[in-house]
């Protein structure tokens, strides 16, 4: 571990050896490192406190001792897939269908938790249980729910959602991809850039523009000809989950495929305001990663003869963190639990995603900068954490694009050209 202080990253060391009682301690840890310091726990219901408790042991456990090398060599981890499956947590909200039909406060602490053990393993999970199945629930007739929800709630089948293009990413509404009916069967022809878990996903969510201009998605199942992927190399962060291009050259789509909720673009955004909110509270997960890493750090690191945790820059900075991941967290609780009662709205989960995505990258920078050099090294894990942050600060829309749908709402007026 090259020099690195006897108990730096207590919250992360400690899961390598695992003590005899480990509920104890996972409480003892996130009590003594104060990062719900405005007692939201007090608010959680027994079944959210167990989802979570459930996925941050799977990331203590599981994640964070083999994530920094499959990071490293931008390797997906394929031998985590059946142990998320037996976390029973893919589909969240969904009711029925063998989905777990928790809260969305739950789910949120869900993405928390996947969030702080690391993002390429939270956006795989994302992409499958949010986008893909939050997809087919949301605009799939009963016949697809019924074939595809099941399977994918026990991550037998594993979905992807193709959306952006390499020419239509903020304005993505443009799309160009075509398709068309021939007989009992839909043609699509065209492409589309970083989407992750195509390259071995069961079936993708593939959004195209019919002959009439309408805006539909379509469920290409894997092995179509003529559907073929190429996987985007040399990223700086996300880099453990794979987003390649597609290309599709006369796939052919049975007409039952086509999802039959999935009319126009404002179907697709449904889909997009509800995974919005969950890339807010992933944000508080990176943020409270690197801010547990930094706090550890500071207090074990030893400069002019004492720790670096005694100087007051030191602690002017932690404040500064602390305050930012508490508001992130009251946003982010207040937020589910709207969209539990059906009153978030769009540019409300923008505000969400906005302001944590901001922060957050904040969090992370400043926690770099507390670890001085030892913060670029993978092995205090919070350099990962403030490269993925990066791609969370534009994936799933822009900071700049979320204030002007904010901005929208709250002028009557619309900027975007």
């Amino acid at each position: 571990m090259g020099g690195q202080p006897a108990r730096v990253l207590e919250f992360y060391s400690w899961c390598r050896e695992p003590p005899e009682k480990e509920e104890p301690l996972l409480a003892d840890v996130s009590r003594s490192l104060g990062t719900d310091y405005y007692l939201i726990e007090e608010l959680l219901t027994d079944e959210e406190r167990e989802f979570r408790d459930r996925v941050r042991a799977f990331a203590d456990r599981e994640v964070i001792p083999i994530i920094n090398e499959y990071w490293d060599k931008a390797q997906f981890p394929f031998e985590l897939i059946p142990k998320v499956a037996e976390l029973n947590i893919a589909g969240s909200t969904i009711q029925g269908y063998d989905c777990p039909g928790m809260s969305h406060v739950a789910a949120g602490l869900i993405a928390v938790e996947m969030a702080r053990g690391d993002g390429s393993v939270n956006t795989f999970f994302g992409v499958h249980s949010g986008l893909a199945m939050g997809t087919i629930e949301i605009l799939g007739s009963e016949e697809q729910k019924q074939k595809w929800l099941p399977p994918m709630a026990r991550m037998e089948k594993i979905g992807a959602f193709g959306l952006t293009e390499a020419a239509h990413g903020s304005d993505s509404v443009q799309l160009e991809t075509s398709v068309r009916r021939e007989g009992d069967e839909y043609v699509i022809n065209g492409e589309k850039r970083w989407i992750g878990n195509a390259t071995f996903a069961d079936v993708t969510i593939i959004w195209a523009r019919d002959e009439d201009g309408s805006v539909g998605g379509y469920l290409v199942e894997k092995g179509s000809p003529g559907f073929s992927t190429e996987l985007i190399t040399g990223k700086m962060g996300k880099r453990a989950v794979w987003q390649p291009d597609i290309k599709l050259e006369e796939v052919r789509v049975p007409l039952e495929n086509k999802l039959a909720g999935a009319n126009t673009f404002k179907d697709t955004n449904k889909v997009l305001t509800a995974t919005r909110a969950m890339v807010a509270w992933e944000a508080i997960g990176h943020a409270v990663a690197s801010y547990e890493a930094a706090l550890t750090y500071a207090k074990e690191r030893v400069q002019f003869g004492k720790p670096i945790a005694s100087f007051q820059i030191i602690q002017n900075k932690l404040a500064n963190m602390l305050a930012e991941i508490t508001t992130m967290q009251l946003l982010c609780f207040r937020l589910s639990q709207l969209q539990e009662a059906g009153k978030m709205t769009g540019a409300m989960a923008s505000l969400a995603k906005m302001n944590n995505a901001k922060k957050a990258r904040q969090v992370c920078a400043e926690a770099r900068d507390i670890m001085g050099g030892n913060g670029v090294l993978l092995e205090y894990h919070v350099a990962r954490h403030l490269s993925d942050m990066e791609i969370v600060y534009t994936y799933e829309g822009t900071d700049t694009m979320q204030s002007l749908i904010v901005g929208r709402e709250i002028t009557g007026i619309g900027a975007f050209v």
